[in-house]
Formats: C-alpha cells, structure tokens, sequence
C-alpha cells in the first residue's frame, strides 16, 4: 500500500504541480503586492479618493461591509491574469506553433461527392462504380489525385 503512495508522490507530474503551486502562490502575492503599492494607488488619484481600496467600507443597519477588500483583491486578479496571458500563454502558444511538426492533414475521401451519370444519385468522386445502379463510372481523376489513389484505365 505505501509503495503505491510512494509511487504517486514521486511520479514527475506531481512533483510539477507542486512546484507549479508554490511558483503561482509566489507571482500571485508579488502581483498583489503590486497591484496593492501602485495600481490602487494610481486608482485613488484618478477617481480623486484615498487610494486605499482595503479600509473602504459601507454599512447597513450596522453591519459593516469592506468592500474595499473585494476591490484589491479583484485588481490583483486582473493584473495577475494578464501578465500570466501575455507573458506566458502568448508566448508559448507560439513557440508551440512555431515548432510542431504540422501533420498532414486527412482528406476525407468521400468528401467529395458527383451525381452518377446514370441515375443521378450522389456517389463519391473516387468510385467507379455506383452503389445504387452499379454501373461502372470513371473516377474523377483529381480526386483520385487528391486521395493520392492511382489512375484507373
């Protein structure tokens, strides 16, 4: 039983997470750390108020509301989800694209559909014979070529 747990742990994907976890708890507190001594601050002056979105408060019926927690915390998410999408998505999105081996793609034989001479019903353009009337029908040679079929006399 412990060599299974033991096997999980030390498996390298766990192991990336968890260091993944630890990275992102990092980034998140020095963004919130940014977002907390610049942005906010920056947000003060321009709408004229004190800056300090953490202390803002409303009350009803005595109840006391600190919105301003929301408000921090939703900027840090903001600045945190963009700098992780133009910093690090964009970026690897394009090494991805840039070094992927793009693979053939398919081409759907039949795809490619003709009306039998004979009886008029759509058969695809590689047959050569139809499947309704079973008369014979010389294939349409750019589709043969298109599948990467031989010519047929």
């Amino acid at each position: 039983m412990l060599n299974g747990f033991k096997d999980f742990i030390l498996r390298g994907n766990v192991i990336s997470m968890a260091i993944g976890l630890a990275v992102g708890a990092a980034f998140t507190a020095v963004v919130t750390g940014f977002s907390n001594a610049f942005i906010v601050p920056l947000i003060g002056v321009i709408t004229r108020g004190t800056g300090d979105f953490s202390r803002a408060t409303f009350q009803v019926e005595g109840v006391k509301f600190p919105y301003g927690l929301f408000v921090s915390a939703s900027i840090a998410f903001l600045i945190t989800a963009a700098v992780l999408y133009f910093c690090v998505v964009v970026p690897m999105t394009k090494v991805q694209n840039r070094f992927s081996v793009k693979a053939e793609e398919k081409v759907d034989i039949k795809a490619a559909l003709r009306d039998c001479p004979r009886c008029y019903t759509a058969i695809p353009a590689i047959a050569s014979r139809c499947a309704h009337c079973t008369s014979e029908i010389t294939p349409d040679p750019e589709a043969l070529a298109l599948a990467g079929l031989p010519a047929q006399r």
